[in-house]
C-alpha cells in the first residue's frame, strides 16, 4: 500500500519548459479537488441529514464556522483540538509514506499521556525540565509499544491493519489497569492519575490552547524537512512507493518498515504527552482521547502527498469538533450531525485513496 506518486525530490530541478506552468498549475487543481472531493460530500450529507430534521442547513453551517473561527475564543478552541490531529495525523503519514496502513496511533497516544501524566508527577525538579523529561519519556513509551506490531509485520508478514487494531484494544485495557491498581489519584471517582503540577505555557490565555500546537506545527515543518531533504526520507518514499525497486536498489525494506511503524507510535504518543500536560491536566481512562488516533487517519488521507496539507485537515477537523460542541450547548443543534460529518469525510477519504490505488495498479 502507498501514499504518493511523485518521484524522489532532487536538490537542484532543471527549469521548467515554456508552457509547462499552466499543465502544473492544472494538476494542482485537480489534487485540490480530489482533495476536498470528501469534504464537499460529506458538507451535502449532513446539509441533508439537517433539512430531513428541520434544521436550516446553510444557518447550521454559518453558525458553525462563526464560533469555530469567528472570534479569538473560538479561534483557540478549533486549534486546541486540531493539535492533537496534528500529531497523530504526522504519525499515520509517516506510516502511509512506507507503504503500510498502521492504526497504532490511537495506541501510542494513551500510552504516551499516561506516561508524561505519571512522570509530571513522580520526577522532580523545574516546570520546564520535567515537562522535557516528560514528552521523552511518552516517545519512548510509545515507540516500545509499537514495536511488536512492526517486528510481526516485518519478520512474519502479520497484516499490519490487524494487528494494530488489536493492540490498540490490549492498550485501552492496559492503561485503565494501570491506572486503577497503581496510579489512581486519591479520593477520586473517576479513574484518573493524579493531576499534573504544572500546565504548558498558554498561547491565549485563558484558553487552552498551548505551545503545543507550536511543537506539532514543527513537527509538520520538520516532517517535510525529512522527505525533502534527507536520505532516509528519499528511502520512506521508494518504499512505499515499489518495495520490491527499493529492495533491488539496496534499500532495506524492513528496516525502513519497522522503524516507521515505531515512530508512529512514537509521534502519537508526544501528542498525547502534550495533551495531557496541556488540555487535561492528568490521564483519565474514560474520554482522555476523542479517538484522535483513528481521526489522524482521515487528516492523513486528506492531506495526500503533502505534509503541509495535514495543516488545514486537521484545523477542519478540529473546527468540527470546537463548533460542534458550542452549538449544542448554546443552540441546540445535535453534536451528531458532527459525526455524521467526519464520519463521512472518513469514509470518503478512505474511497479516494483506494480508486488512487486502483489506478496506480491499473498503469502499473
Amino acid at each position: 500500500m502507498t501514499t504518493q506518486t511523485e518521484t524522489a525530490p532532487t536538490p537542484l530541478e532543471p527549469a521548467s519548459a515554456p508552457g509547462t506552468q499552466p499543465s502544473r498549475l492544472r494538476a494542482a487543481g485537480v489534487a485540490a479537488l480530489r482533495a476536498l472531493a470528501p469534504v464537499l460530500v460529506a458538507l451535502v450529507i449532513g446539509a441533508l441529514v439537517l433539512q430531513l430534521s428541520g434544521i436550516n442547513a446553510l444557518a447550521t453551517y454559518q453558525l458553525m464556522f462563526s464560533n469555530a473561527f469567528g472570534n479569538v475564543d473560538g479561534l483557540a478552541g478549533t486549534l486546541t483540538s486540531a493539535t492533537p490531529l496534528l500529531f497523530t495525523g504526522v504519525a499515520t503519514a509517516i506510516s502511509f509514506r512506507a507503504g503500510v496502513f498502521s492504526l497504532g496511533a490511537e495506541a501510542g497516544f494513551v500510552f504516551g499521556g499516561l506516561t508524561a501524566a505519571w512522570l509530571a508527577v513522580a520526577v522532580p525538579g523545574p516546570a520546564p525540565v520535567v515537562m522535557v523529561v516528560a514528552m521523552a519519556g511518552a516517545v519512548l513509551a510509545g515507540a516500545v509499544f509499537s514495536l511488536p506490531a512492526a517486528v510481526l509485520k516485518t519478520k512474519l508478514g502479520v497484516d499490519e491493519v490487524v494487528s494494530t487494531l488489536m493492540l490498540t484494544f490490549v492498550a485501552t485495557g492496559l492503561v485503565g489497569w494501570i491506572v486503577n491498581s497503581y496510579l489512581l489519584a486519591p479520593g477520586q471517582a473517576n479513574s484518573a492519575t493524579q493531576a499534573v503540577p504544572f500546565s504548558l505555557p498558554r498561547l491565549l490565555p485563558p484558553a487552552s490552547l498551548n505551545i503545543g500546537f507550536l511543537i506539532a506545527l514543527a513537527l509538520v515543518a520538520g516532517y517535510w524537512v525529512f522527505l525533502r531533504r534527507t536520505s532516509a526520507g528519499a528511502e520512506l518514499h521508494h518504499v512505499g512507493v515499489n518495495g520490491r525497486f527499493a529492495a533491488a536498489q539496496g534499500i532495506g525494506v524492513n528496516r525502513v518498515v519497522l522503524w516507521a511503524m515505531v515512530a508512529t507510535g512514537a509521534i502519537a504518543a508526544l501528542g498525547g504527552a502534550v495533551h495531557a500536560m496541556g488540555v487535561v491536566g492528568r490521564f483519565v481512562v474514560d474520554g482522555f482521547s476523542a479517538d484522535y488516533g483513528f481521526t489522524g487517519i482521515a487528516v492523513a488521507l486528506l492531506a495526500r502527498r503533502s505534509a503541509w496539507g495535514l495543516v488545514p485537515a486537521a484545523i477542519m477537523f478540529g473546527a468540527f469538533a470546537s463548533a460542534g460542541t458550542t452549538i449544542q450547548l448554546f443552540d441546540n443543534i445535535p453534536l451528531d450531525i458532527v459525526d455524521v460529518l467526519q464520519g463521512t469525510v472518513m469514509v470518503f477519504a478512505v474511497a479516494s485513496f483506494a480508486l488512487h490505488l486502483r489506478r496506480r495498479r491499473a498503469v502499473r
